[in-house]
């Protein structure tokens, strides 16, 4: 794990280290009554968790291990993680809990772009996470601002498997869609595949603006 998600998990974990963690979850009594914390079992947990199982500061007191193990290990699904914010009004939270959320989204986006393949088991592409962060309630335009000016190999590589793997005839409009239409990124796919034309992902570049120049 590098600085920048360390140095985004410490501050998550504090800005929620005021609710505390409990060890056993009251849940609806009509549906499974109360649920033991088990980190071993988070996954299910994560499923009825500020639903039937527990209150909005159980959700809040859980987000810093969830949120971490989202980066450790593929046992969650990153889109019941992230929905949690949305279903829980995360943007009505105090405002450093919500800079905590926002600063552990953006180090993560750029960690998924900083290699390719993704070094985040949960978050092995870039469609993964952006799928996932549309479940928070937010706009993914930010998001897309920073693959804008990450002019790296690997961010070009996940921009060529991203256009390649969607299915354009099919696809609804989206700010993904949209995004990727745009001449500017047909054109970064060109100027990548034109400084490494013999490099292992070449037909991959030259594919995906193919694709977009149709």
């Amino acid at each position: 794990m590098d600085d920048e998600l360390v140095a985004a998990l410490t501050r998550v974990q504090d800005a929620f280290a005021r609710y505390p963690r409990r060890g056993v979850l009251e849940g609806c009594p009509h549906c499974r009554g109360s649920v033991v914390v088990d980190d071993h079992d988070l996954f299910g947990l994560t499923i009825s968790l500020g639903n039937t199982v527990g209150s909005r500061d159980d959700v809040k007191s859980l987000l810093p291990v969830l949120l971490e193990r989202l980066l450790v290990s593929g046992e969650l699904e990153p889109s019941i993680v992230f929905g949690k914010l949305s279903r829980q009004g995360w943007r009505s939270w105090p405002e450093v809990e919500q800079d905590a959320v926002d600063g552990y989204l953006d180090a993560v986006w750029r960690s998924v772009l900083a290699g390719h393949p993704s070094r985040l088991e949960s978050f092995p592409d870039a469609v993964s996470f952006l799928d996932a962060a549309l479940l928070t309630g937010e706009s993914i335009d930010r998001f897309l601002h920073t693959w804008d000016v990450t002019l790296t190999p690997s961010a070009d590589r996940h921009l060529a498997e991203t256009v390649n793997g969607l299915n354009f005839a099919a696809q609804k409009p989206s700010a993904l869609g949209d995004w990727l239409r745009r001449d500017t990124t047909r054109d970064r796919l060109y100027r990548a595949f034109e400084r490494d034309p013999n490099s292992a992902w070449s037909d991959d570049l030259a594919r995906a603006y193919d694709l977009l120049r149709v």
